[in-house]
Order: structure tokens, then C-alpha cells, then sequence
């Protein structure tokens, strides 16, 4: 089974490592020459657009920024469906709105493909070493098929429901961390206006009820100042606003999720939108003028 891969970004670089790891015999393709050239010294084809690497594979991957990126790639000019489907599968792993999902499958189809959305979660480096959670949308007997794909790049692949349900699953899991990351961000600058050391407030909750994967992933990165993103506050932001605009669509009261996005929306003004997004801390850091840090 031939492999094609549509995006070649933060996330789609080394997950498609992992598939040529895997054995997997991939055709590659990105707007940017520098991953095309990486993958291909890695043993990988270069592809000359989505609609040629749809021609020469059988699985094709998109790993896009957002529900435009994906749309275009798939149906746009140039786009993977001006190749016939002839029973090829798309798997879209971009984190997108499930509206849209939807939408570009019944195009899809339409064409003789079979589809699936499958959104990650775990950042650039779970991304790294394979062992992202993969939630998917789609067809039992299609996510058969493509399932040990899946797995050369994860740790986990769960079958949600029907096309769009992986993506509502994601978009589950990104309410919950973002709202997460905001309770450690409260919680951690009170402990340091109150003149308590916050890593020894960390090491001794981390065991109880309150610790998590979250917390421990992230609170280290706060205390060394480090906020190179795995996970940027713009790219969080982009899914808490698929997240609204799903809720507007079905109905779903999101009051936390929106007050989040109007933090997002300061930091984006103090130019930090491009830090990972454990720098959420540093909106109530700034309001209580202090910076949580190893003391």
C-alpha cells in the first residue's frame, strides 16, 4: 500500500518520518521545498501537487492548518479530487471543524473516494516519537484498512462515529486543556502572590487529585520559562474558534471556551500568540504583575 501526504508542517514532518520509519513506501508533498527535500532523503517520492500524489497512492493524508487549507488540497484547483477515486481513501488529520468535515466528505464520495477525519492530540513532540492519541471519524471497515497506518504514527487510534466525529472529539479534548491550562495558570500565579513557592506547590498536588498529564507536561515549561511551542496559543485559539462556531451550529453552551478564546485574544496583542500554550499563564501573571519561575 502506497502512501500519500499532503502537508509537511510542524506536525506533518515527522509523522510522516514515522510512516517512511515504518516502511511505508510515501509520496510527498508541501508549498514549502525544504520538508519535500528532508522526506526525500529520508527515501520518500516527491509529489507535484495533491492531485498527483492522489494518482500515485492508495491512502492520501492531508495534515493542514485549518478547514480552508483542507478544502483547497482536496477540491480547490490542482486539488486530490481531480484524480478519480477508483476506492482510494483521504484521511484528514488536520484539526478542523466537523461542519466542514462533513462537507468535503460528501465531496469526496462523490468522487469515488472513501474518507476519514483523524485529528491528533499531543503536540510536535508526541508527533516526534509516534505516540500521538488518534480520534476518528468514519467508516468501520475504512478505519480497518488504514488502522496499523494509523498506529505507525500514534500510540492510540479510537474510532469515534461517523465522518466528523473525530473532530469533535478533538475539539472535546481542546476545550478540556485549554480549560486546564487556564486553571493551572490561576491557580499557580495566586500561590506566587501569595509569596509560596510554586514548584513546591507543584510537587505536592501533582500526586492528588489535581495532578494530571497536563500539568505535568506543562508546569515544568512554565518554571523554566520555556514556552517554545509544541502546541502555539494561535493554533489552540484556531480550535477553540471551530469550537464556537460547532456550538453555534448545534447549540452547545460554551461559556468557559469563550472566556478563554478573549484571554487568547490578549496575549495575541502582547505578541505571545506564538508561544506554546502553557504561556496562557501569562495573562494573569501580567495582571498580577508577577512570573512564575523555579525560585
Amino acid at each position: 500500500m502506497k502512501i500519500g501526504f499532503v502537508g509537511l508542517g510542524v506536525m506533518g514532518k515527522p509523522m510522516a518520518k514515522n510512516l517512511v520509519k515504518a516502511g511505508y513506501k510515501l509520496v510527498v508533498y508541501d508549498v514549502k521545498s525544504e520538508p519535500i527535500e528532508e522526506l526525500v532523503s529520508l527515501g520518500a517520492e516527491k509529489g507535484n501537487g495533491p492531485a498527483d500524489v492522489a494518482r500515485r497512492t492508495d491512502v492520501i493524508i492531508t495534515m493542514l492548518p485549518n478547514s480552508p487549507h483542507v478544502m483547497n488540497v482536496v477540491s480547490g484547483q490542482g486539488g486530490i479530487l481531480e484524480t478519480p477515486g477508483d476506492g482510494k481513501v483521504i484521511v484528514d488529520m488536520s484539526s478542523i471543524s466537523p461542519v466542514v468535515s462533513k462537507k468535503i466528505y460528501e465531496l469526496t464520495i462523490a468522487r469515488g473516494y472513501d474518507m476519514l477525519d483523524a485529528p491528533v492530540s499531543g503536540g510536535e513532540p508526541k508527533a516526534i516519537d509516534g505516540t500521538m492519541s488518534i480520534m476518528v471519524g468514519g467508516k468501520e471497515s475504512t478505519f480497518e484498512k488504514v488502522k496499523p497506518i494509523l498506529l505507525s504514527m500514534g500510540a492510540s487510534a479510537v474510532l469515534i462515529g461517523e465522518i466528523g466525529s473525530g473532530n469533535i472529539c478533538k475539539l472535546a479534548n481542546q476545550i478540556m486543556v485549554a480549560l486546564h491550562l487556564a486553571a493551572v495558570g490561576e491557580a499557580m500565579v495566586f500561590a506566587e502572590k501569595a509569596g509560596v513557592n510554586p514548584e513546591r506547590v507543584y510537587q505536592a498536588i501533582r500526586g492528588g487529585l489535581a495532578g494530571s498529564t497536563v500539568l505535568d507536561a506543562k508546569m515544568p515549561m512554565i518554571l523554566d520559562r520555556n514556552f517554545r511551542p509544541g502546541g502555539p496559543i494561535w493554533m489552540h485559539t484556531k480550535d477553540l474558534l471551530n469550537v464556537r462556531d460547532t456550538a453555534l451550529e448545534i447549540d452547545a453552551p460554551i461559556p468557559l471556551t469563550v472566556q478563554i478564546l478573549e484571554f487568547m485574544k490578549a496575549l495575541k496583542a502582547d505578541g505571545k500568540s506564538g508561544d506554546d500554550h502553557s504561556g496562557l499563564i501569562q495573562y494573569w501573571e501580567k495582571l498580577a504583575n508577577v512570573q512564575v519561575k523555579r525560585h
